[in-house]
């Protein structure tokens, strides 16, 4: 890893924990923001150790686009939590070779950038 993409790296990782300290749920609830904290900083340090091993500059610079549509999406919906994505028109393929294997790339195709690292669950 270079130095500038260790700068960008580290610096996003406290700009997500500075987010969790001042974030605030949309309904107001103490319960709720709290909730929501500990969601963002737990979702914030299981990604980037998940990912601390990596040392392909294609796929950091992928991880990092996903960090920031994250944070931006998170932001202006005052949502930390993935927003849902919906199968393609004709989604759920019936188990025979070739339909399957289209239907698979078509999900993979429809998977935004902000999804990307939930790809195990």
């Amino acid at each position: 890893m270079t130095a500038s993409t260790r700068k960008t790296v580290l610096s996003l990782y406290m700009r997500v924990f500075r987010i969790a300290r001042t974030w605030q749920a949309q309904s107001g609830v103490a319960n709720d923001t709290d909730t929501e904290r500990k969601y963002i900083l737990q979702e914030a340090r299981s990604l980037f150790r998940q990912n601390q091993q990596m040392t392909d500059q294609e796929s950091i610079k992928k991880c990092i686009e996903e960090c920031e549509a994250r944070i931006e999406i998170g932001l202006h919906y005052r949502n930390p939590y993935p927003r849902p994505t919906y199968l393609p028109p004709l989604g759920l393929a019936t188990q025979k070779g070739r339909k399957l294997r289209a239907q698979q790339r078509l999900r993979k195709q429809a998977k935004p950038i902000y999804l990307q690292s939930h790809d195990e669950t």
